[in-house]
């Protein structure tokens, strides 16, 4: 299906925002996270109006573009007019989110093998990796209550996450959110290989645990690992490695 270019009809920022978020949609389907069309990555666009981007529903996430992605409001009215629809369930997850943390631009949510199997432990995100220590010192849980597509749940989402980066939804997946769309990604990056190691670990032996003093300087060290940029420090690279298989996110 082709869709018309938004390139000249939405603002720059608006439209580099676009560009970021399909090249997460990209990223996320090129290291094996998506669930075919059934998670979803938002960006709220800068503004009083809390109008936030968000995939249409039914494309594989490796054919979002920047032009394609569905603008709607808190209500779930679109801004501007799209032939596709947006997941209910999908809406009210980032909605609640968005909605409760005006720091944070991008939400990213998947259901890969791996968090999944995490998020039904009971101990949840275990201190065995150095990457689970970066996301032991944000991290939160919210129970799971079923498929998200009711608005009672929101406050308990809300709630639960508070002001942490990392949300394990038991039974359910992992979610990460970030002040920008390349610190959501590199946050779910991480994440995500902190459940793989996890689960590996545990087919082995015996497990040794990080010490709990460590994971209180986990902030610090990440600052020197990423030179204090966050997820900027490597977006570019990301980006170079996207357009070197198919800039078509550009659209």
């Amino acid at each position: 299906m082709e869709i018309a270019s938004l390139k000249h009809v939405v603002s720059a920022q608006e439209w580099q925002l676009r560009v970021d978020l399909a090249a997460a949609y990209r990223l996320v389907a090129m290291y094996g996270w998506s669930d075919l069309v059934f998670t979803h990555i938002t960006a709220r666009i800068p503004g009083p109006e809390h109008h936030f981007l968000i995939n249409p529903y039914g494309l594989m996430f490796d054919e979002i573009t920047a032009s394609s992605l569905v603008k709607v409001d808190q209500q779930c009215n679109k801004i501007i007019d799209s032939p596709f629809p947006v997941n209910p369930a999908g809406f009210v997850i980032h909605s609640a989110v968005h909605e409760a943390r005006e720091d944070i631009t991008c939400v990213l949510h998947t259901h890969t093998r791996a968090g999944v199997a995490v998020s039904a432990q009971k101990r949840g995100i275990l201190p065995i990796s150095q990457q689970s220590t970066f996301i032991l010192a944000s991290l939160a849980y919210h129970d799971y209550e079923g498929v998200a597509f009711r608005d009672e749940e929101k406050p308990r989402l809300q709630a639960d996450l508070g002001t942490a980066s990392f949300l394990v939804l038991r039974n359910h997946g992992l979610l990460t959110v970030g002040k920008s769309i390349a610190d959501a990604f590199l946050s779910m990056y991480t994440f995500e290989n902190a459940c793989r190691i996890q689960i590996d670990a545990q087919a082995g032996g015996e497990l040794v645990e990080v010490n709990p003093l460590i994971v209180q300087g986990v902030a610090q060290a990440m600052k020197v690992q990423t030179g204090g940029l966050g997820g900027a420090f490597v977006w570019p690279s990301l980006l170079r490695r996207l357009d070197r298989v198919d800039d078509s996110y550009k659209d």
